[in-house]
Parts: structure tokens; C-alpha cells; sequence
């Protein structure tokens, strides 16, 4: 999220989701996007309508994952996360996330 800080108390980003995402991954569960897109960098899947000008402010959070077992994470071949569909007419808050495996 663009301010871990600022989001405690908001919806999607409390201590007991955020609990629950961490358990996921401690139960072995890879996240396919991160595997291609390390921190720092932002990676944003969802703005607020809220938010006129959303590409210049840029507060975005992920709330969109794709999510592979330990074993398929190597055969993560690409990512893509279609930010311009947020701006299709009839468009939603959230953006599509796509990966590509090499299976076989």
C-alpha cells in the first residue's frame, strides 16, 4: 500500500487481514507478482474512485495477488498488472493481474 501507517484502521489493510496474508505465505504460498517485481518498486492493483487524478497521486493498494506453490514459482515466466483498465469506460477500482507459467 502506498502508507502502511495511514491504513491500520482502513478496510483491506487491518492487522487481522494483514495477519491473514502473512499466514498464507507462512502456510507456503508464493506471491508470483513480487517474484518478478521486488520491493521497492510500487505495485498497486486497486485505486479509490474517490480520487480524481488516481495516476498522478498514485495511492493505490494491492489488493489483487496471484499466488503459486513453492514448486511453480521458478516457472513463473511473466507478470502484468493492466493498470490502464482502470481507465476503460465502465471500468472498476480494481485492475486485472495476469502471470504467464512455463509448464511442460
Amino acid at each position: 500500500v502506498w502508507s502502511h501507517r495511514q491504513l491500520l484502521d482502513v478496510v483491506s489493510h487491518t492487522p487481522v487481514e494483514t495477519a491473514g496474508l502473512l499466514a498464507w505465505q507462512g502456510a507456503g504460498f508464493r506471491d508470483a507478482v513480487r517474484h518478478l517485481v521486488p520491493e521497492p518498486e510500487r505495485l498497486y492493483t486497486w485505486w479509490s474512485y474517490r480520487n480524481r487524478d488516481w495516476r498522478t497521486s498514485d495511492r493505490g493498494r494491492r489488493l489483487d495477488h496471484v499466488w503459486v506453490t513453492p514448486d511453480l514459482l521458478d516457472k513463473v515466466a511473466g507478470v502484468r498488472v493492466l493498470k490502464d483498465a482502470r481507465d476503460w469506460p465502465r471500468g472498476s477500482d480494481h485492475v486485472p493481474v495476469a502471470a504467464t507459467l512455463r509448464l511442460g
